[in-house]
């Protein structure tokens, strides 16, 4: 898992992993005096949008897997303390007696 993140964080939004596959049959580019970006540009935007996007779930999986890594140690912490005050509850109840 870590190699696949690493991967995944030094790529780049072009490399093929991120292009989607093509259409056979379909036009590459833009007709004509039409309005908005060209076929290829649009493509582009979405490959960079899908690469941020990518790059994004990457990130926050990571910090994910962080926040549990420090909250198991923390559980284990409280465990800990949790056990030492019910030894000490228990000793003075048996002086107590």
């Amino acid at each position: 898992l870590e190699q696949v993140l690493a991967d995944v964080q030094g790529t780049h939004p072009a490399d093929p992993v991120f292009l989607p596959p093509a259409e056979p049959g379909r036009d590459h580019g833009s007709s004509p005096g039409s309005p908005g970006p060209t076929r290829q540009e649009a493509a582009a935007e979405e490959r960079e949008r899908l690469y941020r996007q990518s790059r994004s779930y990457v990130e926050m999986n990571q910090r994910l897997q962080e926040s549990r890594e420090l909250l198991r140690e923390r559980r284990e912490e409280l465990q800990r303390a949790g056990a030492a005050l019910e030894r000490g509850i228990s000793e003075m109840r048996q002086k107590a007696f």
